[in-house]
């Protein structure tokens, strides 16, 4: 469902799915890790509670330079390529074997998503969760100048996977009504992967972003004795609202844009010649 080729067998479009995902994580590292950054002080770090987006960019480049907003970044660079490129040999696999009756099934009232999307997202959300926490808690401790422990990788695992599992769902279904309903959009080479990827991205984030804030908060270990409900209503109560928990969304949504958007890019060629080098043996449609 990311791409427009002809389909092989589930197998091997999970494989494919692997290869190329690598390709995405990648890029998506290279390209949003800083917007990441600036969102984790805002979101954790001491310090830097009341500072906006623009603020706590100089304050970085002031004390640590531009190497700064790339502190942190060596677990999700070696990572992501490994949990993107699984999340979406997962999602590839589930899609491609679900190309039957029960899997095909359109949702009433849903305008033509079929069940298969969902499947496909939930296992996609399942693998990564298992494959992100640790590299999230190593990263977010780096990105915060806290030291990490490794008996303690899977904190937060919870909330990062009912954080992933709203995420990967949103972003599939976005994808997946976008293919449907502008196909021709979805088909041009450069503008078409980096909208839908990054319209697709950014809408999931904005969704789950008080989870993700959450996420951040947990393994930041701020207010490490209280639980997840009861840090949300502290920050709603103590920092202006239900909108606190959108603390960060500015630097996220400019990193889920370009990021996923670039990395959308690149994975469609790679797709493209994937076909072209007829890697995908025998094919059949959609």
């Amino acid at each position: 469902m990311t791409h427009n080729e002809e389909r092989a067998h589930w197998i091997r479009e999970g494989v494919i799915g692997m290869g190329v995902g690598v390709l995405y994580g990648l890029t998506n590292v290279v390209v949003g890790h800083p917007f990441d950054t600036l969102k984790t002080k805002m979101q954790g770090q001491a310090g830097f509670e009341n500072t906006g987006m623009v603020q706590t960019f100089w304050k970085t480049v002031k004390t640590q330079g531009v190497r700064g907003l790339y502190r942190g970044c060596t677990p999700p660079l070696l990572g992501s390529g490994i949990y993107r490129s699984l999340q979406f040999a997962a999602f590839e696999a589930v899609y491609t074997h679900q190309n039957n009756g029960f899997g095909m099934h359109e949702i009433p009232f849903s305008g033509g998503l079929q069940l298969r999307v969902l499947m496909g997202a939930a296992c996609s959300a399942t693998v990564r969760a298992v494959i992100e926490t640790p590299l999230e808690y190593v990263k977010v401790r780096g990105q915060t100048n806290q030291s990490w422990k490794l008996v303690k990788v899977y904190t937060g695992f919870g909330i990062t996977w009912f954080r992933t599992m709203g995420l990967m769902t949103t972003f599939f279904i976005t994808v997946d009504s976008g293919r449907r309903h502008f196909p021709e959009h979805f088909k041009r080479p450069l503008v078409g992967p980096l909208l839908t990827a990054g319209i697709a991205a950014t809408l999931a984030w904005w969704v789950v972003w008080p989870l993700e804030y959450m996420r951040c908060q947990v393994q930041c270990s701020y207010g490490k004795d209280m639980s997840v409900i009861q840090r949300m209503r502290l920050i709603v109560n103590e920092r202006g609202g239900f909108f606190a928990l959108y603390r960060g969304l500015t630097p996220g949504t400019l990193r889920s844009f370009f990021a996923n958007g670039a990395s959308m890019v690149v994975m469609s060629y790679a797709h493209r010649k994937v076909s072209q080098l007829g890697l995908r043996g025998d094919t059949k449609s959609l």
